[in-house]
C-alpha cells in the first residue's frame, strides 16, 4: 500500500505537511503559553519528523512512478 504513487502523493503533498503545520502551531502556542521546553521539543522534533516524512514520501513516490513507467 505504501508503494502506490497515489498513497504517497496524499502523504507527501497533503497529510504530512498539514501535520507539520499543525504541530508548528501547537509548538508556538505552547511557547507563548509559558510551556517553553515542551514547545521547543514539539517545534524541533515533531515538526521536523513530519516535514522529513513528507520529503521521503515524495522521493518514494518519484521512484514508484519511474518504476511504473519502466514496466510499461
Amino acid at each position: 500500500m505504501l508503494r502506490k504513487p497515489e498513497t504517497l502523493f496524499v502523504l507527501g503533498y497533503m497529510l504530512l505537511p498539514l501535520l507539520a503545520l499543525l504541530s508548528a502551531i501547537v509548538g508556538l502556542t505552547m511557547i507563548l503559553g509559558g510551556n517553553k521546553i515542551a514547545g521547543i521539543i514539539v517545534l524541533v522534533v515533531v515538526t521536523q519528523v513530519f516535514a522529513f516524512g513528507a520529503f521521503f514520501a515524495l522521493r518514494a513516490r518519484k521512484s514508484a512512478v519511474l518504476e511504473q513507467t519502466e514496466r510499461q
